[in-house]
């Protein structure tokens, strides 16, 4: 049976590979789960704010369950594909800044 990481293998890891010059660089600590809480709330509130102002005229005679339903179908999607990525890469970049700065 033949061994996939064999010294003759061309699976097997090399030495001279191990540390790349094209490796790409550590990404950045996850934010403490209390950041993220209030990223999260900094994404929703105004979400959820304008999405019951915009749909009101048209649910305003629906159940509160389905005005729920129809707001949440809108306002979860976006703030998971737009707004939460850009409220982490905007706190990304002042952790970075706020790194610099302390390192000098």
């Amino acid at each position: 049976m033949h061994n996939p990481t064999s010294p003759s293998s061309p699976l097997a890891p090399s030495a001279e590979g191990a540390t790349s010059p094209t490796a790409m660089p550590t990404p950045p600590p996850m934010p403490s789960i209390h950041v993220r809480a209030f990223l999260t709330w900094l994404a929703i509130f105004p979400l959820v704010t304008l999405g019951m102002t915009a749909i009101s005229p048209l649910t305003e005679n629906w159940p509160i369950v389905l005005r729920a339903l129809v707001l949440t179908a809108i306002v979860v999607p976006v703030a998971v594909y737009l707004a939460m990525p850009q409220l982490l890469r905007a706190h990304g970049a002042l952790a970075r800044r706020r790194a610099r700065r302390t390192v000098r």
